[in-house]
């Protein structure tokens, strides 16, 4: 590896970030899911679809990062 080249290692600071895209996004989904739960009256419908979002995107996320750290 020569000066100047990235380490395409991840490091523990960049699993921690990848936890916290995966959390973030979850909670998140699951949030706004609550909320529009709550504004239209209905039960665990948007909370259930908003829950599936923020997992898609934390997928999304988590498959964007580690393909770029590994480059």
């Amino acid at each position: 590896m020569a000066d100047g080249d990235p380490d395409p290692t991840l490091r523990g600071r960049d699993l921690v970030g990848l936890g916290g895209v995966l959390a973030a996004a979850v909670v998140v989904g699951l949030v706004v899911g609550l909320l529009v739960d709550h504004a239209a009256g209905t039960s665990p419908v948007f909370t259930l679809v908003g829950i599936a979002l923020g997992i898609a995107a934390a997928a999304a996320a988590f498959w964007a990062r580690v393909r770029s750290a590994l480059r």
